[in-house]
């Protein structure tokens, strides 16, 4: 249906798979309704809930075959024993007092494993088993062994992420062990030695096995050196309670890789369909350990180096530009940033273009609103979040601020443009003389060209087919897609969000350096005023929303989580 551009909501195809699934699902089906939110629940999250449901299936399956071969063998050795000693054991069916010479009589009950009786007349039959011990008659909350074998289990739990891995305790120091996890939300790692680098910002909520709930310290890119040649792993927890590092097979699948289990070996493809590498299964507690090293850089790392979380706040802005801020102190509040000539994945994905035409010397305008700069980007396939398909931008050549507008139609350019004119030439006091666009429908009606010519305002149009004439705005919206493009794949949102990458961006490149304008960032050379960078935050990074008291109780939660956007215009 998806083929035929029908939208169907992950919501719809959550209550398909669970009234579609057997009955032998119906314990998992019952619980994820009744604590899970069916409306935001993912179709990827709901998938890992029941594979690891299944392993657990297949796990008591195997138990209880192994149980009944061992006790056929021993009644089989018992009745042998019992010929050879020429004792009968005419009336043993009929017998039941259970008295000490027929204790042995009767296979290990495959409850509580004595011989003295069927597992029928069992007294534990029907209660409750143990988790933690498998032994009957409690559950794993009141546990006495608790403390003595600890697992990585955890709860499905609201605004929390889980883990379904479990490992007895060990002595392993070693950070380059690395499990593949179904049941774990977000790669996890206990090491912050291993990480290139790392949004200390990001708190996300983790229970544990013991049922305490802890506090990720982070979120970042660890680099390990697989066979293969260097990898990234991006969007990884930094967890320091974890016993082992966690790889979640969902979040891999969500990256492209694909994994096939067949027998006990796991292979791993690349969104190219190259194996990249092979997993065995650990025997004795049937898991999937991987071996990975540290990157060469990460080994030789001293000290905290905050230019990667900068050049990520920065919508991956370049970090010999950010270096710059700093040195010619054009904004408050920056660190002392290092200059990393290495590319993230997120600019790789989001920024390889062609090497640029050489151009000529242009005239320049010496002050402000003396020349405006515009074009339109769009269509774009994807409807942003208020059904915009374009976005127009404006630029004053004098400062290089930018403006930027979402637009559903092209028909809405002129009714823009007059809004823009009223604001610039009120916050500046001063009137724009020249507008340079190219000769699209939207810029050369009788009406947008009537209005110009009452204000004053005169028209340079470009050649047609000729956008190399019209530079400034063409390199603006090739730079502005970059960092939107670059933010959204790096975090992994969907395009639906693309015009709030591109407010982000905008907002970001007014407060850069520009080699036009000299030792300023465009917004001081527009209102004199030096920004700060105390409120930068990276792109899709978790944050907590104040709730106000006028809507909400008193026992209520004073604030709400979620997803970091964009910035306020205020």
């Amino acid at each position: 249906m998806r083929a035929y551009e029908e939208n169907i909501l992950d919501k719809k195809i959550v209550e398909k798979i669970l009234i579609s699934v057997s009955r032998k699902y119906d314990p998992i089906v019952t619980t994820i309704e009744q604590t899970k939110d069916l409306s935001t629940l993912s179709v990827i999250e709901l998938m890992g809930l029941l594979e690891a449901y299944e392993q657990r299936l297949n796990r008591h399956d195997e138990d209880s075959t192994e149980n009944a071969f061992q006790s056929k063998l021993k009644l089989r050795s018992q009745n042998k024993d019992k010929r050879n000693n020429g004792e009968t054991s005419r009336n043993k069916e009929n017998s039941r007092n259970f008295s000490r010479n027929y204790q042995n009589e009767y296979p290990p009950c495959g409850i509580c494993k004595r011989t003295n009786h069927a597992e029928q007349d069992c007294r534990y039959h029907g209660k409750p088993q143990c988790r933690h011990c498998n032994k009957v008659g409690h559950v794993e909350k009141y546990c006495r062994n608790k403390n003595k074998h600890q697992a990585n289990f955890a709860e499905e739990k609201n605004g929390e992420q889980h883990l379904f891995y479990a490992t007895q305790d060990s002595n392993s120091e070693t950070s380059g062990n690395w499990y593949l996890d179904s049941g774990c939300n977000n790669h996890m790692a206990k090491d912050a030695s291993i990480f290139k680098d790392i949004d200390e910002s990001v708190k996300v909520k983790v229970r544990m096995g013991n049922d305490i709930v802890v506090e990720s310290k982070g979120k970042g890119t660890v680099m390990v050196e697989t066979k293969k040649g260097t990898r990234l792993i991006t969007d990884v927890l930094l967890v320091p309670n974890l016993k082992e590092n966690l790889l979640s097979i969902g979040q891999m699948m969500e990256k492209g890789y694909t994994l096939h289990f067949e027998g006990d070996t796991c292979k791993i493809y690349d969104n190219k369909k190259l194996e990249i590498g092979r997993v065995k299964m650990e025997k004795r507690n049937r898991s999937f350990p991987i071996s990975l090293r540290q990157g060469p850089n990460i080994a030789m790392k001293a000290e905290v180096d905050d230019s990667w979380l900068w050049h990520r706040r920065f919508g991956h802005f370049n970090t010999h530009a950010l270096k710059l801020l700093y040195q010619k102190n054009m904004m408050r509040d920056l660190p002392c940033l290092k200059e990393n000539s290495e590319a993230c994945e997120g600019c790789l994905l989001g920024k390889q273009h062609r090497l640029p035409f050489s151009t000529g010397k242009a005239w320049r305008a010496k002050d402000l609103l003396e020349l405006i700069h515009t074009n339109i980007c769009g269509p774009m396939r994807t409807s942003s979040l208020h059904n915009n398909r374009y976005f127009i931008l404006f630029i004053d050549d004098f400062s290089r601020m930018t403006w930027v507008y979402f637009i559903k139609a092209k028909s809405e350019v002129f009714g823009i443009f007059k809004k823009f004119k009223t604001l610039v030439e009120k916050q500046s006091g001063k009137q724009i003389k020249v507008l340079r666009s190219n000769r699209g429908k939207e810029y050369t009606s009788h009406e947008f060209d009537k209005f110009c010519e009452d204000e004053g305002i005169e028209r340079q149009l470009t050649v047609t087919y000729s956008p190399q004439k019209n530079g400034v705005s063409e390199r603006k919206n090739h730079t502005v897609m970059e960092m939107a493009r670059s933010m959204l794949k790096e975090k992994g949102l969907p395009n639906t969000f693309w015009a709030e990458a591109v407010y982000t961006a905008v907002y970001i490149l007014n407060r850069c350096p520009n080699k036009v304008v000299q030792d300023k960032t465009p917004i001081e050379a527009w209102n004199g005023i030096k920004p700060s960078s105390k409120h930068l935050r990276v792109f899709g990074s978790i944050c907590y929303i104040h709730v106000p008291e006028e809507k909400r109780h008193k026992l209520e939660d004073k604030t709400v989580r979620g997803i970091f956007l964009e910035y306020s215009t205020h």
